[in-house]
């Protein structure tokens, strides 16, 4: 079960929600969250942070050396915050900051066509999924190159 975390950006102008897989790391395991605009003014650590499309999330690494010992020998032997995110154990909800919201409303455009049309609703999801994706690839969001940044 994942549980959805909102943190709110070093500038308090943006949030993002997080899930942590299996909740084996805590939400302390974010220490500082940096929108495109606050993140233009630090310096980037990549012992401790990431960066997607600008967004910089900082992880405290005490933290997740504390919790290192519940996460797969795989993940645990790379204590990175790159295998973190990738892996889902500290990541996004979705794709990137409110894309789970975004999607949601984009699909619910597409709702009313399931009742009036099944397999065209069918193929127009999928097309949207398909379109989606790329825009979003395309855009430079690390979770749509499959957890390799752009």
């Amino acid at each position: 079960m994942c549980i959805e975390h909102k943190v709110i950006c070093r500038c308090g102008k943006r949030e993002a929600s997080f899930q942590f897989k299996d909740e084996i790391m805590p939400p302390e395991t974010i220490r500082t969250l940096y929108c495109p605009e606050c993140s233009k003014k630090i310096a980037f650590d990549p012992i401790s942070m990431i960066n997607d499309n600008g967004w910089i999330i900082q992880y405290d690494m005490d933290v997740i050396r504390l919790y290192r010992q519940k996460l797969p020998g795989s993940v645990m032997e790379n204590l990175l915050p790159e295998t973190l995110f990738d892996t889902g154990y500290a990541t996004w909800c979705g794709i990137y900051p409110g894309d789970h919201i975004d999607s949601l409303k984009e699909k619910q455009e597409l709702a009313d066509l399931a009742k009036e049309d099944p397999k065209k609703y069918f193929d127009e999801i999928k097309r949207w999924a398909v379109k989606r994706m790329s825009r979003l690839k395309h855009e430079g969001w690390r979770k749509a190159y499959e957890g390799k940044a752009a």
